[in-house]
C-alpha cells in the first residue's frame, strides 16, 4: 500500500517565536562581529593616511577606506533591520503570552464561579433565618432566667415618697452630728497628764497611780 500510494509527509511543526527571535538574535550578533572587524581596518587605515603625504599612495589607502566603510553601512543597516524584525517578534510573543494567561485567568475565574454556585446550593437562606431566630429565643431565654436568679426576697414594700423624706432628713441628721460648735470654750490641756499626778504626790493627796495615798501611821 505505501509503494502504491507513497507515504504522507510528516508535517512540519508551526514556526516557533521564541526560535525565531533566537535566530534573528544569533544572525544580529555574527553582523555586530563582522561591523567591529571592519571598524578595526578602517581605524588601521586612517592611521596611515595620517602618516602619508597626498599622492596616489593616500588615495589608494582612501580607497581602501570608503570600500569598508561602504561595507560597514550595509552590515549596519542589515543589523538595524534584524533587530526591528527581533523587536516586533518579542512583542507579538509577549501579546500571546498575555492573551493566555489571560485565557488561563479567565478559566480560573469561571471555575471558580461554578464551584461557588455548586456549594451555594448547600446553603439554605431559611434554614440561616431559622437559626437566627433560634438564637435569639435562647438569648431571650437566658436573660430571663438571669432576672429570675437575681430576685430578692423579704424586701418590704415602701413608698418612694416615703424613702426619699427619710433620705432627706438622713441628710439634716449628717449634718448636725458633724457640727463641733460643742467643743468651743474647751481648752487643750498644756500639761501631760502624768505630770499633774507627780505634782499630787509631792502634796501627799495621791500616789504616783493616781489614787488617795495611804497616810503612814
Amino acid at each position: 500500500m505505501n509503494r502504491l500510494f507513497g507515504r504522507n509527509k510528516p508535517k512540519e511543526a508551526p514556526p516557533n517565536l521564541n526560535d525565531c527571535i533566537a535566530n534573528v538574535d544569533t544572525r544580529a550578533e555574527s553582523i555586530d562581529k563582522k561591523i567591529a572587524r571592519l571598524d578595526a581596518e578602517l581605524v588601521k587605515y586612517k592611521d596611515q593616511m595620517k602618516k602619508l603625504r597626498p599622492g596616489a599612495g593616500k588615495n589608494a589607502v582612501m580607497q581602501k577606506a570608503m570600500r569598508v566603510l561602504k561595507q560597514k553601512k550595509m552590515y549596519e543597516q542589515q543589523r538595524d533591520n534584524l533587530m526591528a524584525q527581533s523587536f516586533n517578534m518579542e512583542q507579538a510573543n509577549m501579546a500571546t503570552q498575555m492573551l493566555k494567561d489571560t485565557k488561563i485567568t479567565v478559566d480560573a475565574m469561571r471555575l471558580g464561579v461554578q464551584q461557588m454556585k455548586k456549594e451555594y446550593k448547600k446553603v439554605n437562606i431559611d434554614d440561616i433565618e431559622n437559626v437566627q431566630d433560634e438564637l435569639e429565643d435562647m438569648l431571650d431565654q437566658h436573660n430571663e432566667i438571669q432576672e429570675a436568679l437575681g430576685r430578692t426576697y423579704g424586701v418590704p414594700d415602701v413608698d418612694e415618697a416615703e424613702l426619699e423624706a427619710e433620705l432627706e432628713a438622713l441628710g439634716d441628721e449628717l449634718v448636725a452630728d458633724s457640727d463641733t460648735s460643742y467643743l468651743d470654750g474647751v481648752g487643750v490641756p498644756t500639761k501631760d497628764p502624768g505630770a499633774e499626778a507627780t505634782a499630787s504626790t509631792s502634796d501627799g493627796l495621791v500616789d504616783e497611780f493616781g489614787l488617795p495615798k495611804i497616810p503612814a501611821s
